[in-house]
């Protein structure tokens, strides 16, 4: 980062922010891909809904890409060097699957559509975990906040080719135009990959594949120690786990409180969306002048008072304004926690081992995810929703009081 007069503004204009907003394009159009669009050609396909909610597990990848990140560390393409070769490799593979996947007919073809989407999650989980790396790698210290919550936040803008655009084409052209046309996107991260430099990094020692899977948790126990493991664990499974469990079962819990589902699409969809941008850009930039640590801490307490305006809309039922304003500050909330969250990961990652390290966290920081899903109808039923949001609340304190060892107030920002 420039040592001018203004950090401020050195920290925000300048070139790796604008690739920020090239890798976070890049990683979520992909996802969207999945989870928006083919849900939709597959109905429209004649697919039953029990088909189409089974393949919610092509989205497996996502969650195992720590498993292959040690090769990805460990060895490169014979081109454009370490990082770069595999976002491109990842790249083109993407966007040939993604095209190829809207040339069969879904009824007729399920079982070979169901491969191909998991090739598309698997390169896309791939990519994320060389897009993570080279990430790192580009960003000094001081920025990784701004840097991250960019990425986050073009991440989810991302979701309006395939899950908007896409959408609107497919009533005018056939699926099979409409799948290479979203597929061509993938040539905005095909782009930034050729016009950005490969980052200077200490390549790992060693080739065997023993030192490849081994190296990455050494180094980390090493630097941080098994007391200093565990306690960032624990923060990264349980700082996000309330407002995870709060949000859960968002739409179900709408509409037990009389809302409309025209009024949920149409206010809860957008309450949600720009909110999360903005409040991610807001505390990329708060935490340029505030540090990872203290940001850790106020946007925590954000999520924690957002969780509760659910608690607040529980009381009241249906009153539309109260709907928008209570989605609104939980998403800006949302938004903002999560930035921090992306940064502290990257902080804690040494360069050298960057995209092994990564994916490990950030799989486990999705684990929560997962125990949501899996409780929270089980709690509302037993508590009713009132209770269920005061739960949600206070099972978010544990993970702020981790912060007093993982993330001090006065601590040092470097790790």
């Amino acid at each position: 980062m420039s040592s001018g007069a203004h950090p401020w503004r050195d920290a925000v204009f300048n070139r790796r922010m604008l690739i920020c907003i090239f890798t976070g394009f890049s990683s979520g159009m992909p996802l969207y891909v999945l989870f928006q669009l083919v849900p939709a050609w597959l109905k429209e396909g004649g697919v039953s809904l029990t088909e189409i909610g089974l393949f919610a597990l092509v989205g497996i990848p996502y969650t195992w890409k720590f498993a292959w990140a040690p090769l990805m560390d460990r060895w490169a393409p014979p081109f454009l060097g370490r990082r770069r070769g595999w976002m491109l490799v990842c790249q083109l593979a993407l966007m040939g699957f993604i095209g190829v996947l809207g040339m069969y007919q879904p009824a007729q073809s399920t079982w070979l559509v169901a491969w191909l989407a998991v090739a598309v999650a698997f390169f896309s989980a791939s990519q994320d975990v060389a897009l993570d790396a080279f990430r790192r790698e580009i960003l000094p210290d001081e920025e990784l906040g701004l840097g991250n919550a960019i990425h986050v936040q073009a991440y989810r803008v991302s979701s309006l080719v395939p899950g908007s655009l896409s959408l609107i084409l497919a009533d005018m052209l056939p699926w099979s135009s409409v799948f290479w046309i979203t597929g061509g996107f993938m040539a905005v991260g095909i782009a930034m990959t050729l016009a950005v430099s490969e980052p200077d990094s200490e390549l790992p020692t060693g080739t065997g594949l023993r030192e490849a899977v081994v190296a990455p948790f050494a180094e980390y126990l090493g630097r941080r120690g098994w007391s200093g493991l565990l306690l960032v664990l624990g923060f990264m499974f349980l700082y996000k786990i309330g407002d995870n469990m709060a949000t859960a079962l968002a739409t179900p819990f709408y509409l037990d409180m009389g809302f409309s589902k025209t009024e949920i699409g149409l206010v809860a969809k957008h309450a949600a969306l720009w909110p999360a941008i903005f409040g991610g850009l807001l505390g990329g930039l708060l935490m340029v002048r505030l540090g990872i640590n203290r940001s850790l801490w106020l946007f925590g307490v954000v999520q924690v008072i957002s969780i509760l305006g659910f608690a607040v809309l529980a009381q009241h039922g249906e009153v539309l304004w109260m709907l928008a304003v209570v989605i609104s500050f939980e998403y800006l909330g949302v938004g903002m926690g999560t930035a921090a969250f992306t940064a502290f990961i990257a902080r804690e990652t040494s360069k050298t081992y960057a995209a092994t390290q990564f994916a490990l966290f950030t799989a486990l920081a999705a684990l929560p995810r997962t125990f949501a899903n899996a409780s929270t109808g089980v709690i509302v039923e037993q508590v009713g929703w009132f209770n269920f949001f005061l739960f949600c609340a206070v099972i978010a304190v544990p993970g702020m009081l981790l912060l007093i060892w993982v993330a001090p107030w006065h601590g040092d920002e470097r790790r």
